[in-house]
């Protein structure tokens, strides 16, 4: 299994679980130049390539038409996890950075993430649903009676029964329609660039990446770990908010994570100026 480093710990423990090796790809994004050698040096034993739609931490997309077509060449499957910022699909001004997801073998997204929807839901798609219910169709006497189903959900994963999660997101958007969904994510996506903006004219912060999605990574000058840690721990016990810091390249920094519509560049502002 190949995976690039951004999906370095969710990935490690999918290959320990079906012990597999896992080869990582340097880098904060997935590129095919970054991949092709990758795959030329285990040969014919790299059996899938995940790519990521929106890392959790930095909210960057991998270029996934040149992994795609790397993939193709190598008769990899490609899977994509969009866990986080798979739900941008449903805004009009982001849907452009996942050009080449059309192309992929199976893609996830969480809907409790980042469409609205309670915890715990993913969303599993396949390209060929014929090919996973091959892998994951399971056969006793006392399933006899599914065997003949048109459409079972437990052929197309590793569980055999579980409650069905998908069925909030279904009711909502059945109740407000996908444009409700558009409007809600693309709000999120502006309040991401307003609180850039707001960042890049605070003189004691900087903007560590430009947003591509929600999230807004954030240095303090100055700041260690334990700063961050303190810093973050003394708001959420205030009520005020809650931010968490990550790391980045092995540097402490903040990271912003905008999925609630109700969220704006005035609370963003609140939290620049108690790190002053």
């Amino acid at each position: 299994m190949v995976a690039g480093e951004s999906a370095h710990s969710s990935i490690l423990a999918v290959s320990q679980v079906m012990d597999v090796e896992l080869v990582l790809v340097p880098g904060d994004r997935l590129t095919g130049d970054a991949l092709a050698p990758a795959l030329d040096g285990v040969g014919d034993r790299a059996f899938a390539v995940v790519a990521t739609a929106g890392s959790t931490n930095l909210g960057l997309v991998d270029d996934l038409a040149s992994v795609a077509e790397v993939c193709r060449g190598h008769g990899a499957w490609l899977h994509v996890d969009g866990a986080y910022g798979g739900a941008a699909l449903a805004a009009p001004s982001a849907r452009h950075r996942f050009a080449g997801l059309e192309h992929a073998d199976s893609f996830i997204v969480d809907p409790h993430k980042w469409l609205f929807a309670p915890f715990d839901a993913c969303a599993l798609l396949y390209r060929d649903p014929s090919v996973a219910k091959a892998c994951h169709a399971q056969h006793a006497d006392y399933l006899e009676v599914l065997y003949g189903a048109e459409w079972n959900p437990s052929d197309y994963a590793v569980h055999l029964s579980r409650r069905a999660r998908g069925l909030p997101l279904w009711f909502s958007l059945a109740a407000y329609g996908a444009k409700a969904y558009a409007e809600a994510v693309e709000t999120c996506l502006r309040t991401a660039r307003e609180a850039a903006e707001l960042v890049r004219a605070a003189p004691h912060v900087e903007l560590v990446l430009e947003p591509e999605l929600s999230v807004v990574v954030v240095r303090r000058t100055g700041w260690t770990e334990e700063d961050y840690r303190a810093w973050s721990l003394d708001l959420l016990r205030r009520g005020e908010g809650f931010a968490v810091p990550s790391a980045h390249r092995d540097e402490p920094v903040l990271r912003l994570c905008i999925v609630n519509t109700r969220t704006t560049a005035a609370d963003v502002a609140a939290l620049l100026d108690s790190m002053a």
